[in-house]
């Protein structure tokens, strides 16, 4: 590496860190409010700090990027303002050797991209989710809230207008747990008690309509112990599309495409039946081109950021900031609208999702020549 080269790497990567660091802990500024948000509600803190871990390493998809797309900016519109840009003209040196090894950093944050968005956000999302059954169930009890039904039990609504540590008052409970008749228990008060996966409301001045199956009629007692089975087993998490690693989604998307070729070839096929294949192959497919369009952005935002801070003659990191925002909003609001027509198969939205890279790339080649 000469010594420009090496002059103008550092200077990028030194920016690089330090936009990295920066918008990591924005992007965590949401994560660390609902994990305190936890911590508050009693939930244990070995899932608490599960929870922080398969969640952190989301944000590198997004600070990764954006990172590298403000480093660009700034670094570049900083050496033209100080015309280190135009001196290495005169000097002979070509633009692609002074941008050569920005370029490759980027790419390696591609691949890196590409890793983290088909391994490691797919098992955060699965583990992440899996874990919010697991919260609710550590959490036991102590997280129940006056003045809302609560509807994170199965089989079972509880609202209550007033608590005083296991004490609920104005208690209402819909209980859907027997499959043949749906009740509704009111009480005074009750004493909550948890045993195991049940919980068990010791009610007082309590109703039930119906009483049963077999008696329609609403029932009253003073006192009565009202025990709802297994309300705190936690339920297992069936995986989504966006919880396949990349191995499982090539299989996935081999697996609905034979489906599909079936369907189609068949003509006692229905329509409908054919159109819930297509869909279902259709977002598979998105699902899939969206992360290889995510990883893309490092080397997108790059070969735009350098042309636009050479471009920009300007040293006001203000006017670098306002510049990187406008490239990654236009880059990303295109990807989420065609992640909105990811059901109309008849568009192909897994090939329209690539506009954004197709369109970094002409417009950096643009830029790139004018100034060579």
């Amino acid at each position: 590496m000469k010594t420009i080269e090496r002059y103008v790497f550092g200077a990028f990567l030194s920016s690089f860190v330090l936009a990295f660091l920066v918008l990591s802990f924005v992007l965590t500024i949401g994560l660390l409010v609902q994990i305190v948000g936890f911590i508050m509600d009693g939930v244990p803190m070995s899932l608490v700090g599960e929870f922080c871990l398969v969640s952190l390493p989301e944000t590198l998809q997004w600070s990764i990027p954006l990172a590298l797309l403000v480093s660009s900016i700034l670094v570049f519109s900083r050496m033209s303002a100080d015309s280190e840009v135009a001196a290495m003209r005169a000097c002979g040196i070509h633009l692609f050797q002074v941008i050569r090894w920005p370029l490759l950093f980027a790419l390696g944050c591609t691949l890196l991209g590409f890793f983290v968005n088909n391994e490691v956000v797919p098992r955060g999302h699965l583990v992440r989710r899996t874990l919010k059954s697991r919260v609710s169930v550590g959490a036991g009890l102590s997280v129940l809230e006056p003045g809302r039904f609560i509807t994170d039990f199965p089989n079972v609504k509880i609202y209550f207008a007033r608590k005083d540590n296991n004490w609920l008052y104005d208690l209402v409970a819909y209980d859907y747990s027997n499959p043949e008749v749906s009740r509704m228990i009111t009480a005074d008060k009750a004493l909550v008690i948890q045993d195991g996966d049940d919980v068990k409301l010791d009610l007082y001045q309590m109703t039930v309509d119906p009483l049963d199956e077999k008696h329609s009629t609403m029932a009253r007692f003073g006192r009565f112990v009202y025990t709802i089975r297994d309300v705190l087993k936690a339920d297992a998490y069936k995986p989504r599309t966006k919880d396949l690693r990349f191995l499982g989604l090539m299989r996935e998307i081999r697996s609905l495409s034979a489906v599909f070729d079936a369907a189609s070839g068949d003509i006692s096929t229905k329509g409908t039946r054919k159109n819930f294949f297509a869909r279902e192959l259709s977002e598979t497919k998105v699902e899939l081109m969206k992360r290889l369009v995510f990883a893309m952005a490092s080397v997108c935002f790059v070969l735009i950021g350098i042309p636009l801070g050479i471009q920009s003659q300007r040293k006001e990191s203000s006017i670098g900031m306002a510049i990187a925002l406008a490239v990654a909003l236009g880059y990303y609001v295109v990807v989420i609208l065609m992640l909105s027509l990811e059901s109309d198969f008849a568009l192909h939205p897994e090939w329209l999702i690539w506009l954004p890279v197709v369109f970094s790339f002409g417009l950096a080649m643009k830029f790139i020549r004018k100034h060579l």
